[in-house]
């Protein structure tokens, strides 16, 4: 996999690169409860003390965790009641909606944190906000600035063709694994390098291997980007920021502690929308314009209160 995506910290910094190589679980979300996905995938793994990265693309959700803690998150998950093909390298929800994740790294044991991780999903929430309260953390709505979500466009059935590719892999004709690549309408290239000669304000593409190229990106550069994107173009998310510039790659807790805080509040419900975006740096909270309003207060309000 790999991903273009905005800087979002207020304050510009020489760049930082993790001593530790990551391992990607693609996580397929069809049928899951689109308002605590994010919290169902992450809590697990932030009571274990695992740290993560993570990623709301347009068909999956990347969760990146340091290499040698793959097995770690392999075991967090199956405790929970996901079930493991070794096979496939994937997890489904045991008895549940139907999802999996796909994992791509080395197999190692993860050393135990210095901090032992929290006893519950409370506990968790609260070590979250007293943290972000010490580190002086203000969530922040940047001023007109509304995202859609979409994904590039594909010339032929591959859209189709994603769910029956999962179990049987396809071919070009000299043998070679067919991809996204093989489909792609290549004005979103194009596009790309106009929207990114603009500077935007924010532009996040991933490309994954069993995926088309996912984008999240300002509404204003639609039209960059002509009719080479499908999807809900018509839409407005909102991003709500989380400099986190002064945390350690290794932080656990944040995006767990975020998200089971706002879907814990706002009630939210299976048609609810929330993603989230993690860098290196800062974090973003992504909701329809209605719930951005509440959820900035909650995040502000439980600052104060933790802290």
């Amino acid at each position: 996999m790999k991903r273009m995506a905005p800087f979002l910290s207020k304050s510009a910094k020489a760049p930082t690169i993790s001593k530790d190589s990551y391992a990607v679980f693609s996580v397929i979300s069809a049928g899951m409860d689109a308002g605590s996905r994010v919290v169902d995938l992450t809590s697990p793994l932030a009571l274990a003390g695992i740290p993560i990265f993570f990623i709301t693309t347009y068909y999956s959700d990347f969760i990146l965790v340091p290499s040698k803690d793959r097995q770690s998150v392999v075991q967090a998950l199956l405790s929970r009641g996901f079930e493991f093909s070794e096979e496939e390298s994937s997890f489904k929800p045991a008895g549940g909606p139907s999802s999996a994740a796909h994992s791509r790294g080395n197999s190692q044991s993860s050393n135990p944190p210095s901090t032992p991780p929290p006893s519950s999903v409370g506990e968790l929430q609260v070590r979250t906000f007293n943290l972000l309260t010490k580190q002086n953390v203000t969530p922040y709505i940047e001023e007109n600035l509304t995202l859609v979500h979409c994904s590039g466009r594909n010339r032929d059935s591959l859209l189709r063709a994603r769910s029956s590719n999962r179990t049987q892999t396809s071919s070009s004709g000299n043998g070679r694994v067919r991809t996204w690549l093989d489909t792609v309408d290549t004005k979103l290239y194009a596009g790309v390098v106009s929207a990114l000669a603009s500077q935007p304000r924010f532009l996040s593409i991933t490309l994954a291997k069993d995926d088309p190229p996912s984008l999240l990106l300002d509404r204003e550069l639609l039209d960059v980007f002509g009719d080479s994107l499908v999807g809900p173009t018509e839409g407005a998310l909102i991003p709500i920021f989380l400099d986190l510039d002064n945390f350690p790659f290794e932080a656990t807790g944040i995006v767990s502690g975020v998200a089971g805080r706002l879907v814990q509040e706002m009630r939210m419900v299976e048609t609810s929308e929330l993603s989230y975006l993690s860098t290196a740096r800062a974090g973003a909270v992504i909701l329809s314009e209605e719930q951005s309003v509440k959820a900035l207060q909650i995040l502000t309000s439980s600052l104060v209160k933790e802290g």
